[in-house]
C-alpha cells in the first residue's frame, strides 16, 4: 500500500462476519498491534480484560465465534476515526448477552476495541 492510499474500514463487512461467526474475516480487520478491552461483571472497569496483539485477540474471537449462539448486530455508526455497534447474542439454552462495542480505527483497521457486555443472571 502506498503512502497516498487511504484504506477505509468496512463496518458492514465486519458486522456480517460477527453475525456469521466468521473469525477469519474479523481478524483480518485488526491491526497487528491492536488492543481489545472487555468489561463485564467478571472483569469490571477497575480490572478489565485487556488483549494485546493479534494472537491474543485471535484466541478471543475464535472462542466467541466457535460458541453455539446467535449474534445479531444492531445499530452501527462509522467514520474515518472509529465505529460503534450493538450486538445481541443468544445461547441455545435461552441465555442472552448484550454487547456494546466502540472501535478506534487507524489506517482502515481496528486499532483499539472496547467491549461492554451484560449477561442474563442465572
Amino acid at each position: 500500500m502506498s503512502a497516498n492510499t487511504l484504506t477505509t474500514f468496512d463496518l458492514a463487512r465486519f458486522c456480517q462476519a460477527v453475525e456469521g461467526r466468521d473469525s477469519e474475516t474479523q481478524l483480518a480487520m485488526y491491526a497487528p498491534d491492536a488492543t481489545v478491552t472487555i468489561v463485564d461483571r467478571l472483569t469490571p472497569p477497575g480490572a478489565p480484560r485487556v488483549l494485546s496483539g493479534r494472537d491474543q485477540i485471535a484466541s478471543w474471537v475464535e472462542d466467541v465465534s466457535g460458541r453455539e449462539m446467535s449474534h445479531a448486530v444492531g445499530h452501527g455508526v462509522v467514520d474515518e476515526h472509529g465505529a460503534a455497534f450493538s450486538e445481541a447474542c443468544r445461547y441455545p439454552n435461552g441465555t442472552n448477552v448484550m454487547c456494546m462495542t466502540v472501535l478506534r480505527l487507524a489506517d482502515g483497521r481496528i486499532a483499539e476495541q472496547t467491549v461492554l457486555q451484560a449477561w442474563d443472571e442465572s
